[in-house]
């Protein structure tokens, strides 16, 4: 399979998703080409799109990077012990929104391609990614959109990739330090490559063109909902558990800090602002109460 192929899928990707939250925000995304120069543990360029204090997005990140290295940090081998060290090439597009309304979800999408050269010379490629949403104020509605959307988009593949997909996200999105879900899920893969190489980037392919079917009808159906400060301050308390999560747990962020990736680059799904608040727990009858209660949890949403 050409890698040319999978590049320019990812750019065209990146380009279709920021032009539409561009167009529903009404601001713009600051463009930032950037490239690792001679003498960095990687080599390699991308492209960070990022959208900060919109009227819609507090702040929208979505970068693209396509890198090579001389030995694959631990984080990316360890289903694939025999190719720990091995050079290997890595490209994908990365993405978390937060909106301005507490009421609208935050979102993560992701989609990569990694490769490595054995040490019987052949070249081994594997794909990885998947998308999951982080509500701060629980709609059963827009749960089972989400999760539906992910079904029918996994469904041509083969009709047991979503139930897997969504039990690994369940696994992977745990802040297991607390024992709590970081949001509803969604579906997550990694390390996959059981239909070859054509037919399992056609996965990451149907998941990524996915994502704004996804997503954005419910940041449409959430952004003009009235609240004050104490949604905002729910809202500011659950984003410190996304912090926890993507510095404690997240694979991505240490494979790209792990490698000598680009900090900013990397750290752009971190949201403006958020807090945290010594043994908080929200009051039982209220809405914030019911999203850990019924939402926060590992369930079946179809």
């Amino acid at each position: 399979m050409e890698t040319g192929a999978v590049k320019n899928y990812l750019i065209g990707l990146q380009d279709r998703i920021t032009t539409a939250v561009a167009r529903m925000d009404g601001g713009r995304f600051l463009s930032d080409a950037w490239e690792k120069p001679q003498g960095e543990p990687l080599q390699g360029q991308g492209i960070t799109q990022i959208l900060e204090n919109g009227q819609v997005f507090e702040r929208a990140g979505c970068g693209f990077s396509h890198v090579t290295g001389p030995q694959l940090p631990p984080s990316a081998t360890h289903a694939r012990p025999e190719l720990s060290g091995a050079p290997f090439e890595a490209m994908g597009v990365s993405l978390v929104f937060h909106p301005r309304n507490p009421y609208a979800p935050t979102v993560h999408m992701n989609v990569r391609m990694l490769s490595a050269q054995a040490p019987d010379g052949q070249t081994v490629a594997w794909f990885g990614g998947g998308m999951d949403l982080t509500p701060y104020y629980g709609f059963e509605e827009d749960a089972i959109h989400f999760h539906q959307t992910c079904r029918d988009a996994l469904a041509p593949h083969g009709a047991d990739l979503y139930p897997r997909f969504k039990t690994w996200c369940d696994d992977y999105f745990c802040l297991k330090h607390r024992n709590e879900q970081r949001g509803i899920g969604g579906i997550f893969f990694d390390d996959f490559s059981e239909f070859g190489s054509e037919k399992s980037f056609a996965v990451l392919k149907s998941v990524g063109d996915a994502f704004l079917t996804a997503y954005m009808p419910l940041v449409e159906q959430r952004r003009h909902t009235p609240y004050g400060e104490r949604e905002r301050a729910h809202q500011l308390y659950r984003r410190g558990r996304y912090v926890e999560f993507n510095l404690v747990w997240d694979r991505g962020t240490h494979f790209g800090l792990q490698s000598g990736g680009r900090t900013e680059s990397i750290l752009l799904s971190m949201p403006p602002l958020a807090s945290w608040s010594y043994q908080h727990e929200a009051a039982p009858g209220t809405p914030e109460h019911d999203l850990m209660q019924r939402f926060i949890v590992r369930r079946d949403w179809l």
